[in-house]
Order: structure tokens, then sequence, then C-alpha cells
């Protein structure tokens, strides 16, 4: 047959987000203040540093699960891809079977359209040879009974 059918995709699919900002914007700290804003600012970092701390590891394991999420879309796509490919590729094969077996059941119909062609052919031809025959058989009755009526009539 045409051998195994090629299944592509034409257009690539959509580009997956770029986290290199978010995981810039995640390490990036702002310089802390000077003068007596920066004496006020290490004051209230003292007493505010459990919560910075803890809101800086829950930007930092945002991100982290933002990176992990997009890695693991990434995976899952390219699985569905290639579970599809498959799929498509198991399709192409039973279709070219199909198209196979088709094929041969095709030939085999026609080598049985002429068999039947050829059979009735024959059975015609028989037929035909039976007919004349009949013919033949009814033409000489004929003759015969027309000699019968003359002999008939002469006697009386």
């Amino acid at each position: 047959m045409s051998g195994e059918r090629k299944h592509t995709v034409d257009e690539p699919g959509p580009r997956p987000p770029d986290a290199a900002a978010v995981n810039e914007a995640c390490k990036a700290e702002a310089a802390p203040p000077r003068g007596l804003a920066g004496v006020l600012y290490r004051l209230l970092e003292r007493v505010l540093s459990p919560r910075f701390e803890a809101q800086r590891a829950f930007n930092a394991r945002q991100v982290q699960l933002d990176n992990e999420t997009l890695r693991y879309l990434d995976e899952r796509f390219a699985a569905t891809h290639r579970h599809y490919d498959r799929i498509l590729g198991l399709c192409g094969r039973r279709l070219d079977e199909v198209d196979e077996r088709h094929a041969i059941l095709g030939r085999e119909l026609a080598e049985h359209v002429r068999d039947l062609v050829h059979r009735i052919d024959l059975a015609l031809t028989e037929g035909d040879r039976g007919r004349l025959a009949l013919e033949f058989a009814l033409e000489d009755m004929r003759a015969r009974l027309l000699r019968l009526e003359e002999a008939l009539r002469r006697r009386e």
C-alpha cells in the first residue's frame, strides 16, 4: 500500500510563558534608605523582620511553585502530544489495513463478477442451444402435423 501515514502539525503550538522576569524579581531587594529614614527602616526591620522573612519565604516558594507548575504543564502537554501521535499512528496503520482489505475485497468482487458473467454466458449459450433444438423440434412437429392434416384431408 502507501506505507505508514505521517501525521504532522502544520503550526507550532503556543509558546510557554517566560518566567525569567518573575525569577529575577524574586531575588531583588531594594537598597535600604540612608539617613533618618535608614535608621527608622532598620528599627522597623528588627521589629518586623519575622514578618518580612515570612513574606520573602512565601514569595520564594510561590515563584518555585510557579516554575514547577510551568514545568509540569510543559511535560504534561508533551506527554499528551506523544499519546495523540501514537493514537494517530495506530489509527493510520489501521486505516492502511482497511484500505488494503478493501482493495483485496474489490479484486475478489471483480473476479466473482467475471466468474458470474462467464457462468451466465455459458447458461445463455446452453439455453440458446436448447432453444434452437426446441425450435427445430417445433418446426419438425409443424411439418409432420401439416403432413398428417394433408393425409387426413385426402382420406375424407
